[in-house]
């Protein structure tokens, strides 16, 4: 992720850029606590940072001049805007990057003279001198000031990354939480950082990948400073959840749980200055791909795809299916999506549009059996630690800067058959694994209903715990494939449309018409795009929390200085071209263009339970050109409608609002 450095505070318009002024070390130490760099408080601090993991860090109390940095919250508060922003790395509040503050003009100016003074003083001279000492980074720039504000309310999070990027050196967050309001480490919002694998491979190269599981826990405090320097494959860090209260009361007493906070990066000296090395920049930036390619860690994440090739792949029709096929069908499926006419609507929608959900895919009799089932497993405690988890079926997906949550692989039946499994341990979850889904009876009813020809597949059935797991958006390179996404969680309230479609799917199964075909595009996630009610009303009416989960396919962004998946407040998501709420007993097919981004929201502690899913992956044959000119629209951006990521947006209002761009902690 990119910071852009265009909003600014207050929504001034920019003036004449006023050159820094440069502050004598003496001005510069009054603006800290005092005693802060006496020379053993230094070496303490240092020493402290050599001996710190799970990489080297440091945090310092009480930086700042407690009077200065109050006056800087109030200034924050009263004048400085901030803006909703969502991808699918990050949901935070953010200001300008507050370089431009030289660029303001003086009536604006006059109302920042304390977050001028403290701007100035992060990068003084003898502050960046100490910073380095402690770090061993060696010089860092005055010029080149990175710095922005970032407000987390109850729901916002930061997902897992190194922070390289550029010529970035050291990383740092200054906590602005409320002083007189002391945070509490169960309100979240901690800084984590992450452990680093070394594995050495069968050649000999050793590569380095972050554990799925935080090690160091640092909640914020007011008026704390936490730094590391910034080191590609192995400075991963995260922000936790902020996490929702119990009820408004209780929201209120506590502050708001605003965890607000200045953080941005020292770099390397710019031209001109001391310590300045001509293409120092562009060898920082070549070691670090470097670096992060080194031993080939991609190779070491997990889950590995692991495509089932099918003999002699050729089309299906409806005529291919006889009794035994029929009758092995129907021991999953719901009889309507079986019958000649709902299979013709099937194809000719998906023909249309390459994309469909279908409701009740699953009979009733076997979708009892495995609510049920997942109903228990969610019920049961469950270990925090990772190592724990894979003592039992399930195991880690890592590493956690690009994705992380609980799967399960198919065995063949003859594994499942020999490691003892019988059929009382044969959970259902394995049963669609490994029976159902990869049947040659399922292949050929997928095969009339997307009207494509499968040469492999590949399947996972996956966990998303609350508060804990995600994926991150990653793209999708060579021929179009076709995706399924059997929705099986088994709690309601995620939002969306599926807890009003679930009791009308039940009817319409009883009565035999449970198969309602859907493009079940961005319109169809909300049923419609919410009117705009007037202030009060919306202030009065108590608001939907947005809980994520979602899966979410997008237009990749050709503009390589964006984020990779953004999508905004305010209804501008033109490049969502797929959106599936968590469901129980949904069917989604999307046939997926190559460039098409996808990933799944991080799962808010907030959630009524956690997502389950299995995800499908099936290689097709590409169709003929004059058959494709009709209907390669969905994946690539038809069904498109309006206003479904942000409905439901928790916006905070607890100060001005304007638009800005970061991904600082």
């Amino acid at each position: 992720m990119k910071r852009k450095a265009q909003s600014q505070a207050a929504g001034h318009k920019p003036a004449k850029k006023k050159s820094k002024t440069s502050l004598s070390d003496e001005d510069a130490r009054k603006r800290f606590r005092k005693g802060l760099f006496d020379k053993d408080v230094l070496d303490n601090y240092a020493k402290g940072y050599a001996e710190s993991s799970p990489y080297k860090h440091s945090v310092i109390h009480e930086l700042i001049d407690d009077s200065l940095l109050r006056n800087v919250r109030e200034e924050i508060k009263n004048n400085v805007s901030f803006t909703p922003k969502e991808t699918d790395i990050y949901k935070i509040h953010q200001s300008g990057d507050l370089a431009n503050l030289d660029g303001l003009d003086d009536e604006a100016l006059a109302k920042l003279p304390s977050l001028l003074a403290l701007r100035d003083a992060m990068y003084s001279q003898a502050f960046r001198d100490y910073v380095a000492h402690i770090t061993g980074c060696g010089p860092l720039s005055g010029r080149k000031t990175d710095m922005a504000i970032n407000v987390y309310t109850p729901g916002c999070y930061l997902l897992c990354h190194d922070d390289v990027i550029g010529s970035r050196k050291v990383s740092y967050i200054l906590y602005l939480t409320d002083p007189d309001i002391p945070w509490k480490a169960e309100w979240g919002g901690a800084l984590r950082l992450f452990p680093v694998r070394t594995i050495k491979g069968k050649d000999g190269q050793v590569a380095r990948t972050p554990a799925p599981d935080a090690s160091k826990i640092i909640p914020p405090a007011w008026n704390q400073l936490s730094f590391f320097a910034v080191q590609p494959g192995e400075s991963f860090h995260d922000v936790e959840e902020v996490y929702h209260a119990e009820s408004k009361k209780q929201l209120k007493k506590e502050g708001g749980r605003v965890r607000m906070a200045i953080s941005g990066w020292f770099h390397i000296p710019q031209i001109g200055e001391d310590g300045y090395v001509e293409g120092a920049e562009e060898k920082l930036a070549k070691n670090s791909g470097l670096m992060q390619l080194q031993g080939n860690p991609d190779q070491y994440d997990l889950p590995q795809s692991k495509p089932v090739p099918v003999e002699q792949p050729q089309s299906s029709s409806q005529e291919e299916f006889d009794e035994a096929d029929l009758e092995f069908l129907l021991k999953y499926m719901s009889p309507t999506y079986l019958t000649p006419d709902t299979l013709e609507q099937i194809s000719e929608h998906f023909d249309e549009h390459s994309t469909i959900t279908l409701s009740n895919l699953l009979g009733k009799k076997f979708a009892k059996k495995l609510r049920d089932y997942l109903t228990a497993q969610e019920a049961a405690p469950l270990p925090e630690e990772s190592t724990e988890i894979e003592k039992g079926p399930w195991r880690v997906a890592k590493p956690p800067h690009k994705h992380r949550f609980l799967y399960l692989q198919p065995n063949s039946a003859a594994a499942s058959k020999k490691s003892g499994k019988g059929k009382e341990n044969y959970s259902p979850i394995r049963e669609l694994l490994e029976e159902f889904l990869p049947s040659p009876q399922f292949r050929r009813w997928l095969q009339i209903a997307t009207k494509s020809v499968v040469e492999s597949h590949d399947f996972i059935a996956r966990r998303f715990r609350r508060g804990k797991d995600y994926t991150l958006a990653t793209g999708h390179e060579g021929k179009p494939r076709l995706e399924l996404t059997l929705g099986i969680t088994p709690t309601s309230g995620w939002g969306g449309d599926e807890d009003e479609d679930e009791d009308e799917d039940d009817a319409a199964e009883e009565s035999g018409d449970d198969s309602k075909p859907n493009g079940k595009g961005k319109g169809k996630a909300k049923a419609e795009a919410p009117k705009k009610k007037g202030k009060k009303a919306a202030e009065e009416e108590e608001q939907e929390v947005e809980v994520g989960g979602h899966e979410v396919y997008m237009a990749g962004d050709d503009d390589a200085d964006e984020d990779a998946a953004v999508y905004k407040s305010g209804g501008d998501d033109d490049n969502i071209l797929f959106f599936e709420s968590p469901a129980w007993n949904k069917l989604s097919l999307v046939l997926r263009d190559s460039g098409v981004l996808k990933f799944v929201k991080y799962v808010s502690r907030k959630a009524p339970g956690d997502r389950w899913d299995i995800s499908g992956t099936f290689e097709v044959e590409e169709p003929d050109d004059e058959d494709d000119e009709d209907g390669d629209d969905a994946a690539n951006g038809g069904e498109k409608g309006t206003g479904v990521l942000d409905d439901t947006e928790e916006e905070w209002n607890g100060f001005p609002s304007s638009s800005s761009d970061s991904d600082s902690d």
